[in-house]
Parts: structure tokens; sequence; C-alpha cells
């Protein structure tokens, strides 16, 4: 008995012992460190090379109408461990192959008082960590509403940040560049008047989230696999640096519909003392599943032409008429409607582009405004306006495609919804077949305005759900999908790659519509572009817009060696060219830059990179083996030294360089720029000098020695 009293008094004095569970990176770089409060509560820290960059960090969910929620008073049932290392094979990529290296920690919680069981699955990969929720099947956890995830990432200092504000239905924000403390007294001027209904604190920011720290640590927040579940911003507790996650609501104001078995998506921290690895990182592909169509070879990265610019900048119009004669009233004879002489999407001038294309060895051309609907969409008159099958008078579908196709060029569709998702979904099936009728095997669609039915959001899981819908109804078609002002992607092109392009931020539109930051394309690699490519369709030669559109007054903030670079820095297998023929004719020697550059790499290497400055890229083409190399300038000018050495040792090349000149000025002479071709081998450097806002791209062709006489040496 006496000693039985011993051991309780030592057990009563005795601290209680953590219940902390650890799991490192394969490389030892990381630690993750998951524990329980004494109240129950997850929680989980992140350190990296020794040093904490996530804090003991809360986790869990709040359900509706329900007083315990998945918040608190858990106690660990299991603990399981597991190493996973393999390596895949995307169908088109900045890399020929990925390695998918991780070791995984999954922690089964039970709470005590309502028998529910709640899984906590960590990967931890040699560039961050990535963690969800898992719903297992259960009796007293089947249907469930969440009210709000209260996931936190506790910031160590107050960090530098690259944010855009949080809205739940755009992203076509300029990123401001501020403290983590500034983010509250610059909110409100960083909310432009394309800003929708935001209803969230003026410290709510999106994902991806870049941020830097004052010792030099990058730290990225942002998703992975967003299925069937609310797009997440971050809400910042600016007392004490702590984000916690901000799901979009619904219609009506809940963030989810669940039912078990299920998970959330994938919340996602990259970090690196060396900011190329944070572009170069396929963490968000490698935490999706793996490819379901069993046969991809319908799916063609592609090189494209169209008519969108001359529409952007105003110079011509999406519709044919500007009558009304509206779809709900039954007046679909178009024939009789007055044309309004500006239609951009007309036969003639579509067998131009398309001629154009055929002759510099595009693959396709995207028609936009080819469609009855958009004069009574223009006329407010929103829904059921599109049925996606009814060209205008003065465009025959048919003939075009056969034009096209006659001159080894496709025809890319496109589908405005207006928002309108349901309408969409009625008409999908029959879209799609229309479009396989005539050999179309893309789609650009997109999702301008407030989203029908009215009170959801662009982001929220019912519109989410929505577009991932479009994305597997085109598999069964072989149509490859480019959505425009849908949800950002978080890594689900791993799955089902025919998702070849979205834009989801601000994209070249924008430099018609006022202009974009000098310095936009430095961060966007950073931020919007570790979910997946983006359509941003670059190549824009003429910066004057009102010399396009005397009645538009806007500048390009970019240059022409910029606008080169963009398509190695910019990764996406859909690249637009998109200026007018005319524009790509006066700078021609430029224009060949284009023609040239590769939309589908064998290998890539970030060469420099610092969020907002400078991202330099070389990559290696598929097939041909060629290397083209990419570098876009931020706000202030400099001279880039880049070591070659991604060259083949051994072998001579002939570089031509495409760059600004010491005369180049994005805002007063963006036009300026040089060409030059030199010698170089591996063991060459590139002195390169960028203006502000500009760049420099550069194509190696290999080559004898007797080839390259005359030619300077690097």
């Amino acid at each position: 008995m006496k000693n039985i009293v011993q051991l309780l008094f030592l057990i009563l004095i005795l601290p209680a012992v953590s219940l902390a569970q650890t799991l490192q990176s394969p490389n030892g770089n990381f630690v993750a460190t998951f524990d329980i409060q004494s109240d129950g509560t997850p929680t989980y820290s992140l350190s990296y090379k020794g040093k904490t960059v996530i804090k003991p960090s809360k986790m869990g969910l709040e359900l509706k109408n329900d007083s315990l929620s998945l918040l608190n008073g858990f106690e660990m049932m299991k603990v399981d461990m597991n190493t996973f290392d393999e390596t895949w094979k995307p169908v088109w990529g900045e890399v020929a192959s990925i390695r998918n290296h991780y070791k995984e920690m999954a922690v089964t919680l039970r709470q005590k008082a309502t028998n529910r069981q709640l899984i906590i699955r960590f990967r931890l990969f040699d560039d961050g960590l990535g963690f969800r929720y898992e719903f297992p099947e259960q009796p007293n956890l089947i249907y469930f509403t969440i009210k709000e995830e209260r996931t936190q990432f506790a910031m160590t200092g107050d960090h530098t940040a690259f944010w855009i504000p949080g809205d739940y239905d755009t992203q076509e924000y300029d990123y401001t560049e501020s403290k983590l403390s500034e983010i509250r007294g610059l909110f409100a001027g960083a909310v432009t008047s394309n800003a929708s209904q935001m209803q969230f604190s003026p410290t709510g920011v999106q994902t991806a989230l870049m941020m830097k720290t004052a010792d030099g640590i990058y730290i990225n927040l942002h998703e992975a696999a967003l299925i069937n579940y609310s797009c997440m911003s971050l809400n910042l507790d600016d007392k004490n640096m702590v984000f916690e996650s901000w799901l979009t609501p619904d219609a009506n104001g809940d963030k989810g519909l669940m039912q078990a078995p299920c998970t959330s998506p994938w919340r996602t921290i990259i970090v690196s003392d060396d900011a190329r690895d944070i572009v170069a990182s396929k963490m968000t592909y490698n935490l999706n599943e793996p490819c379901k169509i069993k046969n991809t070879d319908w799916i063609k990265p592609t090189k494209y032409m169209g008519v969108w610019w001359e529409m952007i900048t105003g110079k011509s119009s999406w519709s044919y008429t500007n009558d009304y004669p509206s779809v709900r009233l039954g007046v679909t004879d178009f024939t009789k409607a007055k044309p309004n002489g500006t239609h951009g999407g007309n036969n003639a001038h579509v067998r131009q582009v398309i001629d154009f294309a055929a002759k510099n060895g595009f693959d396709a051309v995207l028609v936009e405004g080819w469609n009855i609907g958009w004069e009574d969409w223009f006329g407010h008159n929103k829904d059921f306006v599109f049925d996606f099958i009814t060209p205008y008078p003065d465009f025959d579908l048919p003939a075009l495609n056969d034009y096209a196709h006659s001159k080894g060029i496709k025809l890319i569709m496109h589908h405005e919804t207006s928002g309108a998702i349901r309408n969409y979904e009625r008409h999908i099936d029959t879209a799609y077949q229309l479009m396989k009728k005539y050999g179309y095997d893309a789609v650009k669609s997109g999702y301008v305005g407030n989203i029908l039915p009215l009170g959801e959001h662009h982001y929220s899981q019912y519109v989410n759900n929505h577009y991932l819908y479009c994305i597997q109804k085109a598999v069964d078609y072989k149509i490859m999908v480019n959505a425009h002002e849908a949800v950002r992607p978080t890594g689900l092109a791993r799955t089902y790659p025919n998702m070849i392009g979205n834009e989801s931020a601000r994209g070249t539109e924008f430099q018609a519509f006022g202009g974009s930051k000098p310095n936009h394309v430095t961060i966007l690699p950073f931020t919007r572009l570790l979910g997946g490519p983006m359509d941003y369709t670059p190549g824009i030669f003429e910066m004057d817009i009102s010399k396009i559109n005397p009645a538009n007054s806007s500048h390009a903030n970019t240059t022409i060696a910029n606008q080169l670079a963009l398509y190695l820095t910019m990764y996406s297998p859909l690249q637009m060219a998109a200026d007018f023929p005319e524009h790509y004719e006066r700078y021609a020697d430029a224009f060949q830059f284009i023609k040239d550059v590769a939309v589908d790499w064998q290998d890539s290497k970030y060469l420099e990179a610092e969020p907002g400055d400078y991202i330099t890229v070389a990559r290696k083409a598929k097939k041909t083996g060629q290397w083209f190399l990419g570098s876009v300038n931020g706000n202030d000018a400099r001279t880039a030294t880049i070591p070659l050495s991604f060259l083949e040792p051994g072998k001579t090349y002939i570089a031509t360089i495409y760059s600004d000149t010491k005369a180049t000025d994005y805002k007063t002479n963006p036009q300026a720029y040089a060409i030059r071709k030199v010698v170089a081998t591996s063991q060459s450097k590139l002195l390169q000098y960028c203006a502000a806002a500009g760049g420099f791209a550069v194509s190696f062709v290999e080559a004898d020695k007797d080839k390259v006489k005359g030619l300077e040496k690097l």
C-alpha cells in the first residue's frame, strides 16, 4: 500500500508527458511536429534547417449547429508512419519526370465526448509540408456542414508578403508587397474597381501567399487537390501574426456540405532559403491523385493565335449587332439584325488570322464572339443567353473549320458562360458534340460576372464542383479545357491533364485596362503558377493601346524583350501569340523567337529568382532537345550574370539573344530591343542588361565549329 501511495504521489508531481509526434523529411531539413493541447486541441508546427517557420498552430473545423464541432476534446488513438517514393511522367510539363518522395504520418484522433474520429494526414517532402483532414465512415459523423475551417499558420515574425485581397470571386489584382503588419492599412488601396462582394476582414488575403522572412527564408502557403470543397483564403490576426483559414461561403453562407467518408484539400507550406526552389517545387502536383485518363494521346501542348486582343483593346466587338434580338423572346433570326460593322469573329478576318498562323507554324486559332448571345448579354440579360451552338450570320462554322484544317490549323472553341453555370451544364453535351463534329479539340470557357444561381461565388464548393464537372465531361469527348475566371488551380492537372490552361489571375488583358504593375510577372510564378499553368496570353508588341483604339488610353507596362521572355517564365503548355499579325510583321525579327520557342519541356533549370525582382529560367524542349532561356525583370534596371552550365558539356551553340537596350524604357521606349548572335558553351557566362519591366530571351542551337566563325564568344 505504501508503494502505491508513493507511485501516485510521483505521478501527481511529475509534469504531463507530451504526446508530441514528429516527422522528418527525406533529406532531414524539415521536422513537422504534431501535438494535442491540454483541452484536446490538435496542433502542429514546422521547422526548416533547425529554424522554426510555423509556430505551434491550432487545427480543426467548426461545424454548423454543433456545439462541440471538431475543434477540441480529442485524444490520440494511433499514429501510422509511412515512406513513399515514386517517379511519374506528366503528360506535359516543365520536366519530363517528377519525383514524388515524402514521409507520411497519419494521426487518428477520437473526440471523447462524441466518439467521432478524425484523421490528420501529414506528408513531408524535401520542399515542404502538406496536411489534410480525413473523415472516415462512422456512425456519429455522416452528414455535416462546415461553418468554418480553423486551420492556423502561426508566423514567426512580421514577414514581407506578396498578397492580393481575399475576394470570393476574382484573383485579377495586382500584387501588393508589404509587411504583414501593413496589410490592414493597405487593404483598401489594394481593392480596385474590379472587386466583387467581399465579405471579410481587411486582413484577408488569397493563396498562394508568398512571404520572405527577415533572415532570408521563403515561405509559401497554398492548397492542393481542391475537390468538393470551398476555396481557402487566409485571415490574418495581425496582433499575433497568425493566419487562419477562411473558406468561401455558398449562397446560404455555409462553407461546405460534407458526407463522410471524405477529405479536405491539402494545406501546403513550401519553404526554402533559395527562392528558386519555390518556383521549381512540384509538391502541389504531387499531392494530387495520378492521372485518371487512360489514353492521353489526344492531349497536345498548343501554340495559338486569335482575335481576342482586338476585342480586349476595343478595336472590334464580340457582338455581331448592337440590336438586342433577345434569345429569351425567341428571336434567333440574326440575318434580319443590323450588323454593327465591328464584329471581329467574321469569316474574312478569321481566314486572315488562319493564314498568318499557318504561315508561321502555329497550331491553332481561337475565335471569340462567334456565337449569338453577346448582344443580349451586353444588354444585361445574362441568364440563358448562350446556347454555345448557334453562330452569327458572318461566321460559317463548317466552312471555317474546313479552311483551317486545309491549312494544318485547328480552331479553338470559345464558351462564355457569363457565370450562368446551370445553363452551361444544360447545354454542355450538345456543345461538346458540336465541337467534335467539326474537329475542335480545345475550348476556352469563361465565367465573367456574378455567378448564377444568385448568391453563389466563383470559389464556393458548389461552383468548384461545376468546374471539375466540365473537366470530367470534356474527357468523355477528348476535349482540352482552358477555363478563365474559374477558381485558381491546385495541381488538379496531374489528375486531369486535359485541364491544359487556366487564367485565374490578372492576365495580359489588364494591360489594355489601365496596365499592370511593372513587376507583376516576377510575382506570378511564386504564387498563381504553383497550382498549374496560366493562359497569360503574352506576345504584345504594341504597348500604346491608343494606336489600336484611339478611345483607349491604356499603356502596357512591359517591353518587347520582356514579352518574349514570358514564353519561358510564365510556363504553360498552351501559349498564345496575342497581338495582331501586322504588329508581328512590323517586328518580324523579334517575332522569330515566338515562332521558335517550344511549349513542352524535357527539363527546366531556374537560374535565378527573387519574388518581385526577377526570374530567369532555362528549358530544354522535348523531341528537339533545344534549349531556350527567358528572364523577366521587376521595377529596377539591372545587369544579370547567368552561367550557362545547363548546356551539354563539350558542345558548341549559337545563342541568339533578344534583349532590351540601354535606351529601352517600358513607359517611353518599350519597343527598343537588340538581337545578337554569339558563340556559347557550358563554360560561358552571359552578362545581360535588363530594363525595368524588361528582360531577355535566348535560343540556343547546337552548331559545328566551322559555322560559328566570326561570331563573338561569350
